[in-house]
């Protein structure tokens, strides 16, 4: 079969099922794509033994995934596995357990290749915040993929698997997405179970899937959704095929919502603007209306979300601190300087700095002023967008202001690079679903993903919008030069 590199899993499924290659040869050839690429791209911490059990199933349970092989970041659970998040706190933890998600995609003869490269716990944009490496943008090498789950982006961009996981705080799977020319999905908070997840912010953490195209967004999606018993937060819904309905056609009758205070969001380039205009006019010519709306308390999710996910980070944080597991400093002679020492020396400058601010947000005196006070924004900000979709089908809007950045280019303004969860965090913050479908790319030749919104568990929606633009338009067959050999 020719170009396995940028095929599809619908593509791999079937190629699987006319019997033209076989899974041991898929694996083989994307292990030898991350052998003879990844030095550069720096996408995995780990590629496994092909070897190893689990990694070419005998599960005899028929999956449009089964014998697809793919990436997991290195924040979710594989049993025997190092899930180190990235950090030197946990460089040397294996996980006792499978999450979820792990077990599902095991129980259907999902190939697991590795760990992919992320932000160190979860925390960051750019993927730069890795104790380890950086990731690098398959279409620019001199730019970032997107964070935190950077890795898992570059690595499906790249064609070195056709999907992978990541998870999703405050935009994590949508901006890298948005910056490599992928589908990237954060569910409906509590259709994919937490189970196995290293918490970064409990209450807005959601796991979601790369890919390239929206209908094996969806295939991925069917798999790891439903409830969970072990996940309290889990929601009590079947696992159903979210392939099913995806024809090219929208709802008849579908309103779009255009959020108009994000396309008027300070710093937004005109590039994105134009590609954005684009869209709504194939979605006009699909026999969409679109309606503009404006939802105000949007324009304070970036602050919202900074200090809901700090005081989360520093709860949730705590845990490690070198004595049941994790980094151990062995020069320390005091219980009291055990805890500065492997704190100071296990963690990055980032987790640090956010550990420290949401312990202040958690502090006694300062509780009501800070976290309490972004709590009650939160509630406001969902109770509007539920408010919304009395008015509208789903929401539109940009996933982010620009295409990938270059490294660094935050280095000395903390608060542009925190800015960059305007268009994402408003998502998690309200347990929404949300999409980021590839849009076109901008005059210097950078990827940009456009948004879609829906009410709670209307994921089946959301990709068969999403599904009919991408029928009319070329963007998600367009692949990285550099990688398409």
């Amino acid at each position: 079969m020719k170009d396995l590199a940028f095929a599809t899993i619908q593509e791999l499924s079937q190629a699987l099922e006319e019997k033209k290659i076989s899974v041991s040869e898929l694996i083989a050839y994307f292990s030898k794509r991350f052998i003879e690429h990844d030095t550069t791209l720096g996408s995995a911490l780990e590629i496994f033994d092909a070897g190893h059990p689990g990694d070419d199933s005998g599960s005899n349970a028929k999956s449009k995934l089964t014998g697809i092989p793919g990436l997991i970041k290195d924040n979710i659970c594989q049993k025997g596995r190092v899930t180190s998040c990235a950090s030197k706190m946990l460089e040397n933890y294996r996980a006792s357990y499978d999450a979820t998600v792990i077990e599902r995609l095991k129980a259907v003869g999902a190939p697991l290749l590795g760990r992919a490269n992320m932000d160190e716990f979860a925390m960051g944009s750019s993927t730069e915040t890795s104790a380890f490496k950086k990731t690098l943008n398959p279409w620019d090498l001199t730019r970032v993929p997107g964070g935190s789950s950077g890795g898992s982006a570059a690595a499906v961009a790249a064609g070195l698997v056709p999907w992978s996981l990541g998870s999703d705080t405050g935009g994590s799977v949508r901006q890298p997405a948005s910056f490599c020319n992928l589908v990237g999905s954060k569910p409906t908070y509590g259709l994919v179970s937490r189970y196995g997840l290293v918490a970064y912010a409990s209450s807005l953490d959601q796991i979601g899937a790369f890919t390239r195209t929206v209908y094996d967004n969806a295939v991925v999606l069917s798999e790891i959704a439903g409830h969970d018993k072990r996940d309290g937060t889990s929601l009590p819904v079947h696992k159903k095929d979210y392939t099913a309905t995806l024809d090219g056609k929208i709802p008849e009758g579908l309103k779009i919502g255009m959020v108009t205070n994000a396309l008027q969001a300070e710093g937004i380039d005109a590039d994105v603007l134009k590609l954005l205009d684009d869209v709504v006019k194939v979605y006009e010519k699909l026999g969409a209306t679109i309606k503009q709306i404006a939802l105000p308390a949007m324009d304070y999710a970036a602050a919202v979300y900074f200090m809901v996910s700090r005081a989360e980070a520093a709860s949730n944080l705590a845990r490690f601190d070198g004595i049941r597991y994790g980094y151990r400093d062995m020069q320390a002679t005091t219980l009291s300087d055990l805890y500065v020492r492997d704190r100071s020396h296990g963690f990055g400058a980032e987790v640090k700095r956010r550990i420290l601010i949401g312990n202040y947000a958690l502090s006694s005196g300062h509780a009501d002023a800070y976290y309490q006070s972004a709590k009650k924004v939160q509630a406001v900000m969902r109770q509007e967008f539920l408010h919304a979709f009395k008015d509208v089908d789903i929401l539109f809007m940009p996933t982010t202001p620009s295409g990938a950045f270059t490294f660094g280019a935050f280095d000395n303004d903390r608060l542009k690079m925190d800015l960059q969860d305007y268009f994402n965090a408003s998502a998690n913050l309200t347990g929404l679903p949300a999409l980021s479908v590839p849009g076109g790319f901008t005059s210097n030749g950078l990827p940009v993903g456009f948004q879609l919104m829906g009410p709670d568990v209307s994921e089946e929606l959301l990709f068969k919008v999403a599904y009919a633009y991408e029928q009319q338009t070329p963007w998600h067959t367009m692949v990285p030069e550099k990688f398409n050999v």
